[in-house]
């Protein structure tokens, strides 16, 4: 288990000796009062203790903030979008990374025009290639002809975003291709106190702080990159790990030291949200774009590999929080979980850009739309730049039709400025008029919890409550779609079940102009 293992971070490099202390990592130390995004869970727990616990866990306020953004973009972009790989090899020249028209601000604008609102771009992919000049790989853009060896796609990403109004995101894969093929990765090395930044040749840095945090050759390589990252680029609000390994074979995956990289990430970018092989959130479980049909954000979990966060039950199950899922997962989990579910797909078929491929349609991405963040979980969206650095003018056509397609879809909430009334368990709307409506939308007030199990909809016609929809779970977004117009004055959602009190934040009626 991981709370065997030792971790610390200074403000100044540790002594041997304290490095010999035992300490738990932190993202396996226990809880703050304050912190309740997770309740530990034990073998004697009853089926109604484990409802009652997950009741009681609440987001932080990072993950409030992440679950509000609703909608985020995907930038794919590296050496296979020159050389026409989905995943790298490792050893590719860097100098057939030139995209001679980069324009990042072009991004920025395409997003925001299309509702995003925060950005990751792929710093580093499988192949190990780095979108920045590091001082600790040469398999980067300065080795790349590409603006005189001086580019750095990371520097002009994240000053276009903020320029914009984008929040900045990076992802940085655990595997590396690059650094298997130069005998770094699963070298077996021991897993000792490693000083982080590690001083790099001709390095003039003075940094204001270094750490000590227990790590491979390959894990103080990752921890150095993210060193690297995070202090040199500004503010970050989304570091974003995954699981896939690339070309690398399965024997040779090493356990990776996540402790330490999520307590360098913590103390250099406390805000951002460490997502999928994280803490804060986690993969929906595909790559379709599509969340479950009634999705937690309250899931069991258990830690593997130093602290890593993972599903008790499958990362796919159907059924990841339910009641019936928390007693099937009690003998693996370690924690009840704020996990909010992110929805990952692509604009194309391919994640890095391929000319021969054309971006969905305006009706698919809705499709998506309402299957995500019409299901309690954030879109996340991949456009990948072209060969010249840009977005493809099809893909920000399409961006903006979505946009369009979203505002006639939920275009005017009928039900602002109406009568409300009612009880935590029942709210009432009167819009003073009979209105067709055949959009929904609810939301919890997430502070609070994720408590609702089942709730329906219902329109006061011909002198009496008539059900109009129902729904399983809500959390921070659902939007139910009514198969027709009902034309009413009076509506009415009621909670049917219900973990604990429940907070509606949002009773929202639309008349759709599609």
């Amino acid at each position: 288990m991981a709370l065997s293992r030792r971790l610390f971070v200074t403000s100044a490099v540790a002594s041997a000796a304290a490095l010999a202390a035992p300490a738990l990592p932190a993202a396996a130390a226990p809880a703050s009062p304050a912190d309740r995004s997770r309740i530990p869970v034990g073998p004697d727990d009853t089926a109604d203790d484990l409802v009652r616990k997950a009741a009681q866990v609440r987001p932080t306020a990072r993950q409030i903030a992440w679950q509000s953004l609703e909608q985020t973009a995907f930038l794919h972009f590296g050496v296979n979008t020159f050389t026409g790989l989905e995943w790298g090899t490792g050893d590719e020249d860097p100098n057939v990374f030139q995209p001679t028209g980069l324009d990042t601000d072009q991004w920025a604008r395409s997003l925001r025009d299309g509702g995003f609102k925060l950005a990751i771009l792929t710093v580093k992919h499988h192949d190990g290639f780095v979108l920045y000049p590091s001082r600790y790989t040469d398999h980067t853009v300065a080795s790349s002809s590409w603006q005189g060896g001086h580019g750095d796609v990371l520097r002009s990403f994240a000053d276009s975003m903020r320029r914009h109004g984008l929040k900045v995101g990076v992802y940085l894969s655990p595997a590396d291709e690059n650094q298997y093929l130069h005998g770094v990765y699963a070298n077996g090395s021991a897993r000792t106190g490693r000083t982080i930044p590690t001083p790099a040749e001709s390095d003039d840095r003075a940094p204001e702080r270094t750490f000590q945090l227990p790590a491979t050759d390959y894990g103080a390589h990752m921890l150095n990159t993210l060193y690297e990252v995070l202090t040199e680029y500004g503010p970050v609000d989304e570091v974003w790990f995954d699981g896939a390994q690339g070309r690398i074979p399965p024997g040779k995956v090493e356990d990776y030291d996540w402790d330490s990289w999520y307590t360098l990430v913590r103390a250099l970018a406390p805000d951002a949200a460490i997502a999928v092989t994280g803490p804060d959130l986690r993969w929906v479980g595909n790559e379709s774009g599509l969340a479950r049909e009634d999705e937690w954000s309250v899931v069991p979990v258990k830690e593997n590999q130093y602290g890593r966060t993972d599903w008790a039950l499958s990362y796919d199950t159907p059924d990841e929080g339910s009641r019936d899922a928390l007693a099937k997962a009690q003998p693996t989990t370690d924690y009840l979980r704020w996990w909010p579910a992110e929805c990952d797909v692509s604009i194309r078929d391919g994640w890095f850009y391929h000319a021969d491929q054309l971006p969905k349609s305006v009706d698919t991405l809705t499709e998506i739309y309402f299957g995500s963040v019409g299901r309690n979980a954030v879109l996340l969206l991949n456009v990948p730049p072209d060969t010249d650095g840009r977005l493809h003018d099809t893909d920000v056509t399409r961006l903006r039709e979505f946009r369009e397609r979203i505002a006639h879809e939920l275009p005017e909430d009928l039900a602002r400025g109406a009568r409300v009334t009612g009880s935590s368990r029942e709210r009432t709307v009167d819009l003073g008029a009979e209105r067709e409506v055949d959009r929904v939308r609810l939301a919890e007030d997430i502070r609070h919890g994720q408590q609702i199990e089942s709730c329906v909809v219902e329109a006061y016609r011909d002198g009496a409550w008539t059900e109009v929809t129902r729904a399983g779970t809500v959390g921070a977004s659902r939007i139910l779609l009514l198969p027709s117009p009902v034309r009413a004055r009076r509506w009415r959602l009621r909670i049917t079940a219900a973990r604990g009190t429940v907070q509606v934040d949002r009773f929202q009626l639309y008349r759709s102009r599609i």
